[in-house]
Parts: C-alpha cells; sequence; structure tokens
C-alpha cells in the first residue's frame, strides 16, 4: 500500500534523476517514490516543471492547502487509466435525469443509514433514550428517500440537507463537551472549534477519496448527486458522502473523547476559528491511523482497510454505470 506524505515546512519539491527530495532551510530530505501516493502541502511549497513531469509518470497526486487549512486544488496528473467506453457510459448516467436521480438517491440514503449507524452506536453505548426521536426520524427520512420520484436533483438536495441537520442534533448529545458545541453548520470560515474539525475532515476525505477515483476507469469530474458544473471534481464529493459519517465524525467524535484535541489546537483567523498547525498535524496522524485500520468485509470474506474500502466503493459505482451491477453503498454494522 502506497504512503501519503504531509508537508508542513516551507521549503522546494526537487527532482533529482530518478528521485525526489523535499529541502528546508533546515534539512533535505528524500522521498521513496515507488512507495508515495499523495502529496499533500500545507506549507508554502515551490515546485518545477521537472518535478511535476516526474510525480506525473509516477501517479502521484499533489493536494494544496492554503496557510488555515483551507483546501485549494489538486494537481492531478493525466490519467494513466483510460477507457471511453467507461466515459460515455458515465456521462450518459449524468444527461439521463432518470439514470441521474437514481444513482444520486443510493447515495444519499446510503449516507443516511450510515448516520443511522452512527447514532445508533451512540445511543446503544451512552444508553440514553434521548436519540431516539432522531432515530425515527432518520429512519423516516430514508424510506422517503428511497421511495420519493423526484423531479429534479434539487429536490433531493434539498431532503438530504434536511436529513443532515436531523443528524446533526444528536453531536452535542455524543460530544457532550462545553468547549466543543455544535451550534449550527458553519463554512468558510467556520465560526466554532467543532464546524472547524468537521471542515477540515470532509476536505481531506474530499482529497482521499480524489486520489482513489484515479485508480480507475472513472472521471472525477462527472458526478451524480453533486452537479457537474465549473468546479474542478464532483464525483470524490459523491462518494465522499457514504464514508463521512463514519470516518470524519466519529473520527471528531473519538479525539474530543479521548481528549487528543483541545481548544489549545484552535486560533481565531480570517473571521472564524481554524485548527491551528498543531491541531492539523494530530487530526491527519488520527485519520490516516483509521485509514489503515481494517474491518470485515462481508462479500469478500475477508479484512480489508478503510482505505480499500473507498477504492471498492468507486469500482461498485463504476460496474454501476456498465450495468453490470446495480450500485449498494457501503453499510458499516458498528
Amino acid at each position: 500500500m502506497k504512503k501519503t506524505l504531509y508537508i508542513f515546512n516551507n521549503g522546494e519539491l526537487k527532482r533529482k534523476d530518478n528521485s525526489l527530495y523535499f529541502e528546508s532551510e533546515e534539512k533535505r530530505k528524500y522521498i521513496p517514490v515507488e512507495n508515495t501516493g499523495d502529496i499533500y502541502i500545507f506549507g508554502e511549497v515551490d515546485v518545477s516543471k521537472r518535478f511535476l513531469e516526474f510525480i506525473s509518470q509516477k501517479e502521484i497526486c499533489l493536494h494544496y492547502f492554503n496557510h488555515y487549512g483551507y483546501y485549494i486544488g489538486t494537481y492531478y496528473p493525466r490519467e494513466h487509466l483510460n477507457s471511453g467506453h467507461v466515459t460515455i457510459k458515465q456521462a450518459e448516467h449524468y444527461l439521463d435525469p432518470e439514470k441521474r436521480i437514481a444513482l444520486a438517491k443510493i447515495f444519499v440514503t446510503g449516507s443516511v443509514n450510515q448516520m443511522i449507524q452512527v447514532v445508533k452506536y451512540y445511543r446503544n453505548r451512552n444508553k440514553d433514550e434521548t436519540f431516539n426521536p432522531v432515530l425515527n426520524d432518520l429512519y423516516e427520512l430514508s424510506k422517503n428517500i428511497r421511495n420519493r420520484e423526484f423531479g429534479a436533483i434539487d429536490e433531493l438536495m434539498a431532503l438530504e440537507g434536511q436529513t443532515r441537520e436531523r443528524y446533526y442534533q444528536t453531536f452535542d448529545w455524543i460530544i457532550r463537551h462545553p468547549g466543543f458545541v455544535f451550534e449550527k453548520r458553519s463554512r468558510r470560515p467556520p465560526l466554532n472549534r467543532l464546524n472547524a474539525l468537521i471542515s477540515f475532515g470532509n476536505s481531506l476525505l474530499y482529497t482521499i477519496v480524489l486520489s482513489e477515483i484515479y485508480k480507475t476507469y472513472l472521471d472525477p469530474r462527472i458526478g451524480f448527486l453533486h452537479t457537474s458544473n465549473f468546479r474542478r471534481f464532483s464525483l470524490n464529493l459523491d462518494i465522499a458522502e457514504i464514508f463521512k459519517p463514519i470516518l470524519i465524525d466519529r473520527l471528531i467524535f473519538n479525539l474530543i473523547h479521548k481528549q487528543m484535541i483541545g481548544e489549545k489546537h484552535f486560533e481565531k483567523l480570517a473571521g472564524g476559528i481554524l485548527l491551528n498547525e498543531e491541531g492539523r498535524k494530530r487530526f491527519i496522524s488520527e485519520l490516516e491511523s483509521r485509514l489503515e485500520t481494517t474491518v470485515n468485509h462481508r462479500h469478500l470474506g475477508k479484512n480489508v482497510s478503510y482505505r480499500r474500502l473507498i477504492l471498492l466503493e468507486i469500482y461498485k459505482v463504476q460496474k454501476h454505470i456498465l450495468g453490470e451491477k446495480e450500485y449498494e453503498p457501503y453499510q458499516s454494522l458498528w
């Protein structure tokens, strides 16, 4: 399994013959090219054309975040896996309203079912019946999404937003920490610590899914739930919906409960509250550990990592648009 490299220092990424290295004022560090799948840049880092040519050959994605931890964009090397047939089928599913809504509904119901699993877990763990009304509403909303005929994607997105707002109401009951109160969902900038964690975690997940899409024949620019317009990528946003509750939300809860993230890991910047560098490093370290955690895959009959689960999920979407097998989203059992 290839590794992910995170760079927080300022410096320069360079190519020397058939190797790469990062050079800062303090030291020079060589990068194991064959074992690197992604590079995340948080510092002020210069790159050259020769460097970009080389990582393109080695199929390495380069993800940029600014000083505040906001995702800027990705250097996405020229696709090394190309299939005109898959691209045509993917575009066909986007342009056909019936096919697009059918697939978008699967993404949303899959996401809602993961939310239900998260709420059930903490309801049972805390032996707290307070969660039951929200659980009942989430079950009803999931059923409504599956059975309702939507005339447009916007209608589906509106109901998805309603579902997520109901789900967010359980966060304060789960976290039970006065320093991490949800209040309401706020973005760019997040207005409190909990929203800062959610935004940063979601941004990381979008890039993780994007890198896994690169390993398939699918085009990340053509999404189904999220509209393909002038944004660079949208399919990764669709697939990330399945994993946000079980990867990002549960990670946040663990970080707070185990006191691995505290008030000292945040700073007031850009009119809001953001993770500082130490907070981002700690979040990333725990996320990487979680991505390598293995769970039993019922259909494969063996344990696979969460990172591998994401890739398998993308393959299932590919099979769906090719008409080989209807897409069934991954369902966590705990």
